[in-house]
C-alpha cells in the first residue's frame, strides 16, 4: 500500500483524490490478499519442508487447493470491481498487476534474487496510481517504481534471513544465500539506490526541502540496520527488522505529505 501512497501524493503534490486514496488502500489490501494466497498454494509442497511454514493453512492440508482458487477467484473479483471506477489507461495496465502476482511465487525457482520479482509486483501499483492521478506515465514514477524494487530487495533479503538454512537444504534461491556474507553490503546498496531514486523522483516532482530531511534520517536508519547485518542475526531479530520497514514507507509518506503542504 505505502508506494501506491507514494506515487498518489507525488502525482498530486500532496493532495490526492480520495475516490483514488480509497481505490487504491482497499486494492492494495485485495491484490496483497490474493497474492499471498498465489504464494502459498505455489509452495505449499516447499513450505511442508521450512520450520517457519510448516503450519500454513495449504501446507499443513488444513485448507486444499479448491479452497484457495475460491479465496483467489474472490479477491482478484473485487479487484476488478475497483479498477473498473479508474480511468481507461489504468484500466489497462490492471492486468500487468495480476500476471506479476501469479509469476513471483514461481521467482524462487528460476533466479536468485526473486525478492526483485516481489518489488516489480510491488511497484506496479505505483504506476498504476500514477496513471489513475495524472493520465501518463512520467519520469517520478518510474523512479518511485524501481525505489520500491529496491526497497522490496533490502527488506526481503532481510526476512530471508530467517529460512536460510531451510531454502539451502530444499534448494529454494534466495538473495540471502546468493549474498552470504556480503548480505549486509547488498542491503546497504539497495537501500542506498532506494534513497537516491525517491530523492530524484522528489526533485522531478519540485517537493521541499522537508520531505530531504526525512530521507536524510531514513538513510541514518537504514545504514544502522545494514551495519547489524554483519553480524549474524537470530530469526527473531530478522523478522523484527523486517517488521520495522512498514514506518520507514510511512514516513517517507509523511515526508511527501509535509513537503508539499508545509
Amino acid at each position: 500500500m505505502l508506494p501506491t501512497l507514494w506515487s498518489l501524493v507525488l502525482a498530486a503534490r500532496g493532495t490526492p483524490s480520495l475516490h483514488l486514496l480509497v481505490v487504491f488502500v482497499i486494492g492494495s489490501f485485495v491484490m496483497r490478499s490474493a497474492g499471498v494466497v498465489l504464494n502459498d498454494l505455489a509452495d505449499r509442497s516447499f513450505d511442508r519442508h521450512v520450520t517457519r511454514t510448516r503450519v500454513r493453512p495449504l501446507a499443513s492440508g488444513e485448507l486444499g487447493v479448491r479452497h484457495a482458487l475460491m479465496v483467489i477467484g474472490f479477491f482478484l473479483l473485487l479487484a476488478a470491481i475497483l479498477v473498473l471506477s479508474l480511468d481507461p489507461f489504468t484500466i489497462l495496465l490492471s492486468p500487468i498487476a495480476i500476471l506479476l502476482a501469479a509469476l513471483y511465487p514461481f521467482a524462487k525457482r528460476v533466479i536468485h534474487i526473486p525478492q526483485a520479482i516481489l518489488g516489480v509486483a510491488f511497484g506496479w501499483g505505483t504506476i498504476m496510481a500514477w496513471t489513475a492521478s495524472r493520465g501518463a506515465i512520467e519520469a517520478p514514477a518510474w523512479c518511485l517504481f524501481a525505489a520500491t524494487i529496491c526497497w522490496a530487495v533490502g527488506y526481503d533479503t532481510i526476512y530471508a534471513l530467517q529460512d536460510r538454512e531451510d531454502d539451502r537444504r530444499i534448494g529454494v534461491k534466495s538473495s540471502a544465500l546468493l549474498f552470504g556474507s556480503s548480505t549486509w553490503i547488498a542491503v546497504g546498496t539497495v537501500f542506498c539506490a532506494m534513497l537516491f531514486l525517491l530523492g530524484l523522483a522528489g526533485w522531478l516532482a519540485d517537493i521541499g526541502w522537508i520531505y530531504y530531511g526525512v530521507l536524510v534520517t531514513i538513510g541514518w536508519w537504514c545504514a544502522r540496520q545494514a551495519l547489524q547485518l554483519r553480524q549474524v542475526v537470530s530469526t527473531p531479530t530478522a523478522f523484527h527488522m523486517f517488521q520495522q520497514h512498514v514506518w520507514v514507507g510511512a514516513a517517507i509518506f509523511l515526508g511527501m505529505v509535509a513537503g508539499f503542504l508545509l
